[in-house]
């Protein structure tokens, strides 16, 4: 009863006239006092004259506290710019009575109202700032007492030391809807440590072991350091989790409301912060002058990448968006995301990329300029198992949108790709390489659609990817799976992945294979260590990790680059260009195409012995393919 008594007072603030009369009254109450201490607490003063003055300070005070706006504050959220104002105001007060008692002796006389002693006026503004500001204070801390009472403390140490540190410990100190208590500060920097700020403690990481975490009771570690190195944050991280610490992190300040930092947009550290790479930031004002105006498609516009890309592409000022996907349920959340949000301006479409009939009728009704080709199968153990649907969709699919986009007369054709494809040792790897040969045939070819590849590595939650796998396996008491110790993958976000793909629709002129520099791999079997650590458990003895074993298909070290590719930059220093050797395009073609028109007709061994005669390179991990060759 008592708590929803507060939060209804929580909830409503006192009105600007009452916070008004409230600074009159104080104001009047220290001209009375500084009247007593002006004659030595004593009532040897003209008191009928004192009376006749206070309906003029209190004019006057009104005057001053209107023009600064002081009385506009809400008392219990008081800061140091409400305590900036009422010194302002407390001093224009004073000038104001200075002013009046200087016009007033010169043409008035000395028992005129406006009178009044200088002594008098300068106790009266020392009172007024000291009285006014500590009532002030007095309300709010006593308010924050009673809300704080009923909440749990939070005991905090902030890592870092500097500016950033100091803005995150004002900003935990004077929220009023927590009961945050800072105990100390913790530093890499010599220099701050053993010294104190506001009292408080600066601690090198050292000192936090178990012993000073059960002697001062903190509960966690707020990690305010800007642009802190990926990999030192991983280190700290998990130095902080193994003492059973929740660790949080600052936001960077473009991040931040108005160039201020609230307590709400401190977050709980994620696993996107511990990748051990900084993410990769793309800014380029032609992309507006790209998307503005355009009719623009999607194919898989589903799929975790396609329905980001759609996303982002809501930011422009598009003529018309038409979102194609063979998964309808998938289809239709995405479509009633972009209408939740305001987005009219496209159509979804339930459709089969491998139906050139199909969409060749949508692409004649629709007359897209730009096509982001996204539909593909990309679950490697699936597709090791059905060679049929992997060369059906990446391939035949592939193929159909690429040729309508000639024939439709499309600008630019982009086909997410995948470092899969690069000397690929699984079918969808290898299908994803065909997927690139045969749109790299046709930039040579006739038309004018110019076609851009993006190769990405693993892309953080993702339909199928290891970050959602290993939350499920968390929530259902473990053990995590890893198919071998040493596997590593590159990874990055979705968003990022998106912004790229952006990048090099605007960017590409036609044949080029994007790739871009993303880091250092990451271990999977360390991935997983920090994802029981971020969930509050230990390994092994809360949840284990168990080594199943590489998977059919599946490599120990993924590659951005085939052997004989080499790179040339472009203008941003994280994108580079793939520079492919010279491949005979008609003969490839011939293959392609041939394979298209006998896949559906001759069995699983047969279909890869073709796909390896494309592609040489192509050496299965899969022990029923790897010794495969076409027979002429």
């Amino acid at each position: 009863m008592m708590k929803g008594f507060l939060n209804n007072i929580s909830k409503k603030y006192a009105s600007k006239w009452l916070v008004l009369l409230f600074d009159l009254v104080v104001v009047i109450f220290t001209f009375f006092l500084a009247y007593l201490i002006r004659f030595n607490l004593k009532l040897d003063f003209n008191f009928l004259l004192f009376l006749k003055q206070v309906p003029f300070v209190a004019l006057a005070a009104c005057i001053s506290f209107v023009a600064v706006g002081s009385y506009k504050g809400v008392v219990r959220f008081t800061g140091f710019k409400d305590i900036i104002n009422l010194i302002i105001g407390a001093n224009i007060l004073a000038t104001i009575l200075i002013c009046c008692t200087f016009i007033s002796r010169k043409y008035d006389t000395e028992d005129s109202l406006f009178n009044i002693s200088g002594a008098i006026i300068y106790i009266h503004l020392l009172l007024n700032i000291l009285f006014l500001i500590g009532a002030k204070l007095t309300v709010k801390s006593t308010y924050n007492s009673i809300i704080q009472d009923l909440k749990p403390i939070t005991n905090i140490l902030i890592y870092g030391a500097g500016s950033s540190g100091m803005i995150t410990y004002d900003a935990l100190t004077n929220d009023p809807k927590t009961n945050h208590n800072v105990i100390g500060f913790i530093d890499d920097n010599e220099s701050k440590i053993g010294k104190k700020i506001d009292l408080l403690n600066v601690y090198p990481l050292r000192k936090i072991t178990s012993e000073f975490i059960s002697k001062n009771k903190v509960h966690e570690v707020i990690v305010s350091i800007q642009n802190i190195d990926p990999t030192r944050l991983m280190n700290i991280t998990g130095h902080l989790l193994e003492l059973k610490l929740k660790v949080k992190i600052v936001p960077p300040v473009q991040q931040w409301i108005d160039g201020d930092l609230s307590p709400g947009q401190i977050k709980d550290i994620k696993i996107e912060d511990l990748l051990g790479r900084e993410p990769i930031s793309i800014i380029n004002p032609r992309l507006e002058a790209q998307y503005n105006g355009e009719i623009i498609m999607i194919t898989g516009a589903a799929g975790s990448i396609g329905s980001e890309i759609a996303r982002k592409i809501t930011q422009y000022d598009y003529k018309k968006l038409i979102l194609v996907d063979i998964a309808e349920s998938a289809l239709y959340e995405i479509q009633q995301e972009l209408l939740r949000k305001g987005n009219s301006n496209f159509t979804a479409i339930v459709a089969d990329v491998r139906d050139e009939s199909r969409m060749d009728q949508i692409m004649d009704q629709t007359k897209p300029k730009i096509i982001f080709h996204a539909a593909a199968y990309k679950h490697v153990p699936l597709m090791e198992n059905n060679p049929y649907e992997a060369v059906g969709v990446n391939i035949v699919g592939t193929k159909n949108i690429a040729n309508l986009a000639v024939k439709h007369a499309v600008s630019k054709f982009v086909l997410i790709s995948t470092d899969k494809a690069v000397n690929p040792t699984n079918v969808m790897g290898a299908t994803k390489r065909v997927a690139e040969l045969y749109i790299n045939c046709l930039q040579n070819g006739a038309g004018n659609t110019k076609f851009i590849t993006t190769r990405f590595g693993n892309v953080l939650g993702s339909n199928g990817s290891v970050i959602p796998l290993f939350k499920k396996q968390i929530e259902e008491g473990g053990p995590l799976t890893v198919t071998h110790k040493e596997i590593t993958r590159y990874f990055m976000t979705i968003s990022e992945a998106c912004h790229l793909v952006l990048e090099a629709a605007t960017m590409g002129n036609g044949g080029e294979i994007f790739v871009f520099d993303m880091g250092s791999s990451v271990k999977i079997f360390e991935l997983a260590k920090n994802m029981i650590a971020l969930s509050g458990l230990r390994y092994p003895e809360d949840i284990n990790i168990k080594i199943t074993g590489l998977r059919p298909g599946e490599k120990i070290y993924e590659e951005l680059l085939a052997d004989d590719e080499k790179t040339r930059p472009t203008y941003h220093e994280k994108i580079m260009i793939a520079l492919n050797k010279p491949i005979e395009n008609q003969d490839v073609v011939e293959k392609i195409v041939i394979l298209c028109n006998i896949y559906a007709k001759i069995h699983n061994l047969e279909i890869v012995s073709h796909i390896k005669e494309i592609i040489p390179e192509y050496l299965s991990n899969n022990s029923k393919f790897e010794v495969l060759d076409i027979k002429k």
